[in-house]
């Protein structure tokens, strides 16, 4: 008799500890579409950001190009952090954001890197016209905004003509990245995020190209008008600006938005 009451009572508080189950919802995460130089900084501010916040944060990288078009064509992200202003400002244009221009929320650094050894002598500019470099890395520059930076600083520093035989074109930044660090070209015009990052800190060099040698790039960010978690897209928009936010972001490779460079 005891044990089947026993029996009874378990079954009569299975439904209720269910229920109590159910009413802890799951943490919807923010979804983030990124440009690829962000790769090795935003993974230890998402962190930071939901020790701070209790909201996960979900990224996609691409080139801003790749991702103003997947925007424009109606993917489901909250927050869109692109490498410049002029790819989130036509988001903007398009209406499908309620802020009337981009933040900035960093400046971009563009620089050259190589692999260790194959340089002796230095990184510079002006080196990449050596008979030893065959291949120079760079974003594609209708697609990516370090690409167009880094033709840029081609043609302000005079080299462009001589050089373009050399230039091979990646989808984006991390693309020309890796290129190089594979060996598939000798040297490539990157960011100071990717440049600074564990990986590529360890197998090679860079050299920071001069500012006045490119456009600033003042990297924009917005809040899309169909996000349901606009909330918490501001939220992480706001900790960028934060003192912790702006740390990350700089010790990540990026200038604070203000910066004179």
């Amino acid at each position: 008799m005891y044990s089947f009451r026993g029996l009874v009572l378990c079954v009569l508080l299975l439904p209720s500890l269910g229920m109590g189950a159910q009413k802890q919802p799951v943490e919807q995460p923010i979804r983030i579409a990124a440009a690829a130089d962000l790769q090795p900084v935003l993974p230890p501010l998402a962190d930071s950001s939901q020790r701070s916040t209790g909201t996960p944060v979900q990224v996609s990288y691409a080139s801003s190009a790749t991702l103003t078009t997947q925007i424009l064509n109606g993917a489901p992200y909250d927050l869109f952090l692109a490498a410049n202003s002029a790819f989130p400002q036509k988001v903007v244009d398009a209406k499908l954001s309620e802020q009337p221009s981009p933040v900035v929320y960093a400046r971009g650094v563009l620089v050259l890197w190589a692999a260790h050894g194959v340089a002796p002598d230095g990184l510079s500019m002006h080196g990449l016209t050596a008979p030893s470099i065959h291949r120079i890395a760079v974003a594609d520059p209708h697609h990516a905004p370090y690409g167009a930076a880094a033709i840029a600083a081609l043609r302000a520093s005079g080299l462009y003509a001589e050089l373009e035989p050399k230039l091979v074109y990646a989808e984006n930044v991390a693309q020309a990245a890796q290129m190089a660090q594979s060996g598939n070209a000798q040297c490539a015009l990157i960011s100071k995020t990717l440049a600074v990052s564990p990986v590529l800190r360890q197998a090679g060099s860079f050299v920071e190209v001069p500012a006045s040698f490119y456009p600033r790039m003042r990297q924009g960010a917005i809040v899309l008008r169909n996000s349901r978690r606009k909330m918490n897209a501001d939220a992480f928009l706001r900790y960028l600006a934060s003192p912790t936010g702006r740390k990350l972001l700089v010790a990540g490779g990026l200038d604070a938005p203000g910066s004179s460079r």
